[in-house]
Formats: structure tokens, C-alpha cells, sequence
């Protein structure tokens, strides 16, 4: 029976080690209760690290831990405390945490990091495929396991992967200072579906992809060889029953129960009836801005003398990664900071900060959020900030005011706060002063349409809603064409081919029988190549035509010698068994003299592209060019084309990455169609990977095996997953 796996970094389970034994206490928040509606019954495991290392685990308890996490549908990954600082504290933390939250100059690139990285990586693969059979539903999470994906799609093809990342995804111009960029591109590739917290992740993660690894994307569909891997954002959504209901229950009359907490917050407002509070709870991390929220603080309080003794800042920050260098001057720097600021402006009867350092029960949160004024939660760069949605789910008056940094996640789906921009003190200033002075009714407002929105998108509709897309993606999109390397289809060509007589193929060049190049002057045959076309033409039965949109001094030069037939220039010329290539059609180059400047003009203006000039064409090559400004540029050249041509007789093609000028009509399929009414073929084939292959597919008759290289739209019958796959069919017919 196919199940479900949930595979993170930790396992939803405290592990508790005493004299009595083993105990096993399920986590309580975020992931773990996002995960309880996927994460139930006999169908579905976690698998994970337990928080203990190899040398943390009492010798000759391990299967008493195994049994323990058992008991709460949890597998372990062991880790020892060298791969934990390696790839826990080392990579995850310090190159991509930093590099994804924009703070470039904090990322360490080391490369035993990196090695233990990927080790542990590929040590998660192996506990999940033991575990794992076809047709399971496996669910990756975040930045800690982004090679994963790809690790297990390589031995369990047939599993539905999804993968969501719960941190911010750089831009390209960030990303691509990573050394192993591409590696982590490849691994998260290995997804059927990969999720982000908004649009705008998941737009510079299709960026990467595009520009590191030339993948062709279309909206939000990466085409991965013979996979569909969608891309799509599901905003975060928290418990909203449990912060409303908490909330309820601690407001009401019959609540006589006081934390200590609770009754100082009470104090302080029977002293100061008209003072605000303001609360700020972030772990102490370095992409929270709490430095720059202090700074600001003290700004406000310059700029609003009148509020000095009205207003003060509660600051809850919660320990982080305190051995790391980093985080431990941030400390410091936030320490010295509120020291200064209350020793500048404290009186007798007003401290302007409370400052905590620690983390505090969930009880004593709910006294937070229910007691103050404002929520003021501004991190430089956050991947969603949840905080926000509890303090708002949290307002059972639907009074208080939340200000937000534009820079947070959060911020994509609660417009009713007041967003800021965390770097201007000028606007957080004026900011606080409108929250001090926003009416009642306008906060009832603005939080009545936030409640409503947090409380229909909570976190279990979050991770359904992941979950259905992810068992969706599959099926969708799946265009008309059947997968040729496998079962019937392949049968079927294969009888075709031995009881036919006569046998004619079309075989496209680039792209097809050979890869692209960067350069795409130097891409000459290989010697596997030339003894798979050599056999293939052997065969009397046998009829083997090239067919390129190259020119024919090219090909005369790479395949001359052999003597194939050999159609080239998208069926301008052609030559046969050796001979020297005649012309199919009667062409015209008058022309060229007058498209050729524009062509000039657009390699002027766009670095990385150049014209190649063949007998009867211009072709302008933008395949070393930016992806975007690439096609932005030839959609301007194709219009400033069209509009030079007139009623002339040329045609305009756009091909991969090059958009190509001619003189009439001529096309791969015209030439096909000539080459097959010479003769009577009871098996014909035509393999192409472009849009100029469209013609063949389109012209030749029904009957055809007509094969797309690649999984993009197509009038092909059948396709393959990319050019490799192509030498693989060719030495199948070899091979019968």
C-alpha cells in the first residue's frame, strides 16, 4: 500500500534519556503541527535526525530510541557530531542561511562542508529507500536537504516527490556566488513539485534555473527530462484555532490564574492607563534586524520627544545558535544597545526597553500578545515570520496594531498591516506614531479581513493544500505524446522496424544526435556517433538522411568522408551518397546586404550573440546571451524583421536559440516530402529536438514515427527525454 514520508532535518519528537528508560515527546508547533493532518494513521512516516549524535547515544540503546520514535511514526537518520557541525552547523547554517537572507559577507564557502553536506544528504537517501517503495508520496523540507530530491529519484523513478523551502530564495545575482549552485538546482529538480512562501521566491528560483542550467522553463513548469516539475508558492499559514482559543480562555472573567508576567504587564498599566506598548519577538538572528529595530526605536523617541514615558518596547529575543561567532557578537552589539538607550533615557518611574533574552512557555507569549498595543516585527529579510500571524490571531477585540517589514514573507498577505521598509528609521518612525494613534475602529478594521484570511488559510490547509498540488502534478500537463523508450510503444516500433523492406529516416543534428554547445562552431561529431551512423546506414533496407538547419560547407567538412545523405540549410541544399550537394530549390540571397546591418546592430547590443552567415541565410545566435534578455531581444529583432520584409519573399524561423532569415519558403518538411515521393518506404522515421523540426512532423504522412527530443509541445507522435536517449534508440534498432 503506497504511503506518505515526511523527511526533514528533525524529527517532530523530543528524545529524553534517563535511568527509567527511553521517552519519545512529540514536538509542539510550526512543522509539527502543520504536518498532524499529513502525518497520521498506519500510512505515512517521518524520517529525520533524532537531536542526538552517535556519541550522545548511550551504547546499546539505539534500538530502544528506534522503538521509542516507533512509537510516533518516526525513523531516524543517525548522524555523528562531526556531520552534524558539518552539515548542520557548517553548510546549512553558515553558507546557505546567510547567502539566501542576502548577508553575502556572512557565508563560508568551504568545501568540506560541502562534502559533508552532500554526504549526509545522500545518508538521508538511504534510510528513505529502504523504507520507501514505488508509488509512495514522499515531502522533503527546507534548505538543509536540497539535494535529497534528486538522490532518491535516481533509484525510485516512480515516487511522487515534493519539496518546500521554508526560507527565502535569493535572487540570481545572489545565488550564483554559490560554488555548487548548480548542484543544488539539479538536486531540487528532482522534485514533481517544489514549493516556496511567495511568488517572489519562487521567481528567482526560475531565474536560477534558466540561467545556470539552461532547463527549459515555461509560467512555472521546469521540462526535466521526461518530468514536468512544477514550481508554485503556498504562503505559511499557523494554528489559528490554537492562538484564538488561547487567547479567549486567557481574557476571560473566569481566568484567575496569573502568570508573574501577566500581573507586571497588568501594573504597568494601571500606572501608565495611556501608555503603549510595543512587542518585538524574534530568535536572535542576524536577519531579524533587531540591532537596526533599536537604532530605530531611539530615532522615534528623538523625532517624538512627547512620547518618552508613554510608550516602551518589550523585546523578547530568543537564543540562537549562540557558538556561532556571528551570532554571538550580534549579542553583544544588541546587549550594549539597549543598555545605552535605557541609560539615555530612563527616569525614576520609566525604563524604555524591557529587553529578555530567553526562550518563554507559550503561556506567557499569549500574555504578550494579548497585552500589547502593538506588534512592531521588522526583520531585514525573513522567508515568512509567523510571529505576525500568532499576534494577530491572538486579538480577540481584533484591536492592536501590527507593523511589518515589506521584507518579510508575511508581508505578501497581510496588507492590512502597516508594512515598512526596515532600512528607513524615518518611515518606522512615523510609523509608530500613526500605529500610537490609529482609531479603534480603523484597527478592527484592518485586523477583522486579517483574521478572517489567517483563519481560512491556517497551517493544515497549507499542507493539504501542498499536498493535493503535489499528487496533481503527475498527470497535469502531460502532453499528447507517448514515451517511446518503454513497453508497448517501443515494442511496436521495434516489430515495425524488422518486417519492413524499405526504410527511411530523418535524422536533425543539433540537439538531436549531438548536444548543444556553447560555442556552436565546434560542434563536430564524436567517434561514437560516427560508428552508430555507420551502421545504421550499412543496411540495404537502410535509407539514413541528415538533416540540419547548418550549411553545407559544415557538413561537407564533419561528414564528407562518409558519405552520408545530407540535407542541410533547412532544405536548401542536399547531397547524396558523396556527391557534391546540388540545390532543392532555386533561392535568391539579393537580400542579405539588407538584413545583414540589422543583425549587426542586435549583436552590438546584445553581448554573447553572434551572426552566422550561411549560402542563402543569416542566422543571429543568442544561446550565449542572458535567457531573458535573449528572447526580449529576438521577439524586438522578429518584429523589426517583419516589418523590413514586407511582402519580399522570406521567411523568418525561430529555432533554439536562434532566430534564422531565408529566402521563401523552403523547410525541413518541404525537403522531406521531396525525398519521400522518390521511393516506396514502408517504415519511416523522423527524430528532431526544434520548432524548425515542426515542419518534418507536420509534412510527413501520418504513419510516421515522428519523435520530439525533449517534453515540450510538439506535432510529434512520440518523444524522448533528451539527446542521450536518441543514441540509446539508435543503437536499439542496431541491436534487434
Amino acid at each position: 500500500m503506497a504511503k506518505t514520508i515526511i523527511i526533514s532535518n528533525r524529527l517532530p519528537v523530543q528524545l529524553q534519556i534517563s535511568k527509567e528508560g527511553i521517552t519519545a515527546l512529540p514536538s509542539v508547533g510550526g512543522l509539527a503541527t502543520g504536518m498532524k493532518s499529513v502525518h497520521s494513521g498506519g500510512d505515512s512516516v517521518w524520517i529525520g535526525w533524532s537531536g542526538l549524535t552517535d556519541e550522545e547515544i548511550p551504547e546499546g540503546k539505539e534500538k530502544e530510541i528506534d522503538k521509542a520514535l516507533a512509537g510516533h511514526g518516526s525513523l531516524q537518520v543517525p548522524l555523528s557530531k562531526e556531520e552534524v557541525d558539518g552539515f548542520y552547523f557548517g553548510f546549512s547554517n553558515r553558507t546557505v542561511w546567510p547567502l539566501f537572507h542576502y548577508f553575502l559577507e556572512y557565508a563560508e564557502f568551504e568545501l568540506k562542508n560541502w562534502e559533508i553536506y552532500r554526504d549526509v544528504n545522500q545518508k538521508f537517501a538511504d534510510v528513505v529507500l529502504e523504507h520507501s517503495e514505488d508509488g509512495d508520496t514522499i515531502w522533503v523540507h527546507d534548505y538543509q536537504l536540497m539535494l535529497l530530491p534528486d538522490m532518491i529519484r535516481e533509484k525510485r523513478p516512480e515516487v511522487t516527490i515534493g519539496f518546500f523551502l521554508h526560507i527565502p530564495f535569493p535572487s540570481f545575482e545572489i545565488f550564483r556566488t554559490l560554488p555548487w549552485r548548480k548542484e543544488i538546482l539539479m538536486g531540487l529538480l528532482g522534485s514533481d513539485l517544489i514549493g516556496f512562501h511567495t511568488y517572489d521566491y519562487e521567481r528567482h528560483f526560475l531565474s536560477s534555473v534558466r540561467r545556470l542550467t539552461g532547463i527549459e522553463v515555461s509560467y512555472n513548469e521546469i521540462y526535466a527530462d521526461n518530468r514536468i516539475v512544477r514550481v508554485d508558492s503556498f504562503p505559511m499559514g499557523i494554528d489559528y484555532k490554537k492562538w484564538h482559543q488561547a487567547a479567549l480562555k486567557h481574557d476571560s472573567p473566569k481566568s484567575s490564574e496569573q502568570s508573574d508576567l501577566q500581573k507586571r504587564l497588568d501594573s504597568h498599566r494601571e500606572l501608565t492607563p495611556e501608555g503603549k506598548l510595543l512587542l518585538s519577538i524574534d530568535r536572535l538572528d542576524y536577519t531579524k534586524g533587531i540591532a537596526k529595530r533599536l537604532h530605530a526605536f531611539k530615532y522615534f523617541l528623538d523625532k517624538y520627544p512627547e512620547y518618552k514615558e508613554k510608550v516602551r518596547l518589550i523585546i523578547l529575543a530568543v537564543p540562537s545558535r549562540a557558538n556561532v561567532p556571528q551570532y554571538q557578537l550580534l549579542k553583544s552589539e544588541v546587549d550594549e544597545l539597549v543598555g545605552r538607550i535605557n541609560g539615555e533615557f530612563a527616569t525614576v518611574s520609566w525604563t524604555p526597553i524591557w529587553y529578555f533574552y530567553r526562550s518563554v512557555p507559550f503561556e506567557n507569549l499569549i500574555d504578550l500578545y494579548t497585552s500589547s498595543d502593538i506588534a512592531w516585527l521588522t526583520p531585514i529579510r525573513d522567508g515568512m515570520n509567523l510571529v505576525a500571524k500568532e499576534y494577530i490571531a491572538s486579538r480577540t477585540d481584533q484591536t492592536g496594531v501590527l507593523i511589518l517589514s515589506e521584507m518579510a514573507g508575511a508581508a505578501n498577505e497581510m496588507n492590512e498591516a502597516l508594512l515598512i521598509n526596515p532600512n528607513n528609521f524615518e518611515q518606522i518612525a512615523d510609523t509608530i506614531y500613526q500605529a500610537i494613534n490609529m482609531p479603534i475602529e480603523e484597527q478592527q478594521a484592518r485586523n477583522s479581513l486579517l483574521q478572517n484570511r489567517l483563519e481560512r488559510y491556517n497551517v493544515e490547509k497549507w499542507a493539504n493544500d501542498f499536498m493535493t498540488s503535489l499528487k496533481s502534478v503527475p498527470s497535469k500537463g502531460v502532453a499528447n505524446i507517448t514515451l517511446l523508450l518503454k513497453g508497448q510503444v517501443w515494442d511496436n516500433l521495434m516489430s515495425k522496424y524488422q518486417i519492413s523492406h524499405q526504410r527511411l529516416f530523418f535524422l536533425d543534428y543539433d540537439g538531436t544526435l549531438t548536444g548543444f554547445r556553447n560555442d556552436p562552431q565546434h560542434a563536430e561529431p564524436d567517434g561514437h556517433l560516427l560508428e552508430l551512423l555507420d551502421r545504421l546506414s550499412e543496411p540495404e533496407e537502410n535509407t539514413v538522411y541528415l538533416i540540419s538547419g547548418r550549411d553545407k560547407e559544415t557538413f561537407q567538412k564533419w561528414f564528407g568522408r562518409k558519405k552520408y545523405n545530407m540535407i542541410v540549410e533547412h532544405g536548401v541544399w542536399i547531397s547524396e551518397n558523396g556527391e557534391e550537394f546540388r540545390m532543392m530549390e532555386q533561392m535568391k540571397k539579393d537580400w542579405m546586404d539588407k538584413i545583414r546591418p540589422v543583425l549587426e546592430s542586435f549583436v552590438d547590443r546584445t553581448p554573447g550573440t553572434f551572426i552566422e552567415e550561411k549560402n542563402f541565410s543569416l542566422a543571429w545566435h543568442y544561446r550565449q546571451t542572458d535567457p531573458d534578455f535573449g528572447n526580449k531581444r529576438a521577439t524586438e529583432l522578429k518584429t523589426v524583421l517583419t516589418s523590413l520584409i514586407g511582402t519580399d519573399n522570406i521567411s523568418i524561423l525561430s529555432g533554439n536559440k536562434v532566430v534564422e532569415i531565408k529566402s521563401g519558403n523552403v523547410n525541413k518538411g518541404r525537403a522531406c516530402t521531396q525525398v519521400l515521393a522518390r521511393g516506396q518506404y514502408d517504415f519511416v522515421f523522423a527524430i528532431g529536438d526544434d520548432t524548425t523540426d515542426e515542419f518534418m512532423f507536420q509534412e510527413l504522412p501520418e504513419n510516421t514515427f515522428t519523435v520530439k527530443v525533449g517534453r515540450e509541445k510538439t506535432n510529434a507522435r512520440y518523444f524522448v527525454e533528451n539527446n542521450r536517449k536518441v543514441r540509446d534508440l539508435l543503437a536499439g534498432f542496431l541491436n534487434i
